[in-house]
């Protein structure tokens, strides 16, 4: 027993590497984003993606964002809280591809507010469309959240499934 919870132990300690490699990748491609690309200016990566650099005052696909400093603080404010319940989770956590989501999602969500903070906004440059249909702009970390999210309700989805065929 003792064992197993050094284990688990050491796999939550290498969750915070995990997490600080994902935040580094977030704000580098960010800083390599803002020094190489110019604001409003699409450029074709693949056919369904393209670096275009925006700025989003809002959270997640510009919603509420109304480029307004005390609304971005308070929103930051409000990320900070949602990641220390998501890390009270996270060190709980027993199962390895829970605990993959919320590393994911935690990673996501303080790369964003650390982007935030200097300034207002995030820093968005993937720009998601098929053909002249326009999808979203976004980020690493935005894709970290929403891959860990995703993760995440499949797996309670899976779950559920297999309670009701009990």
């Amino acid at each position: 027993m003792a064992q197993e919870r050094t284990e688990d132990l050491l796999s939550i300690k290498q969750g915070y590497l995990v997490i600080l490699f994902l935040i580094a990748i977030d704000l580098v491609s960010k800083f390599v984003a803002e020094e190489n690309l110019v604001f409003g200016e699409a450029i074709p990566l693949i056919p369904i993606l393209d670096l275009l650099l925006v700025f989003n005052s809002g959270i997640a696909f510009s919603i509420f964002d109304f480029n307004n400093n005390a609304f971005s603080f308070g929103l930051s404010l409000f990320g900070l809280v949602i990641v220390a319940y998501l890390h009270s989770l996270y060190k709980t956590e027993e199962s390895s591809i829970y605990r993959l989501s919320l590393i994911l999602i935690i990673a996501g969500a303080l790369g964003n507010i650390l982007d935030r903070l200097p300034d207002g906004v995030v820093t968005d440059f993937l720009f998601f469309h098929v053909g002249n249909t326009s999808f979203f702009i976004f980020n690493f970390a935005d894709a970290f959240i929403s891959i860990g999210a995703a993760l995440f309700f499949l797996t309670e989805f899976k779950k559920f499934l297999q309670n009701r065929s009990q």
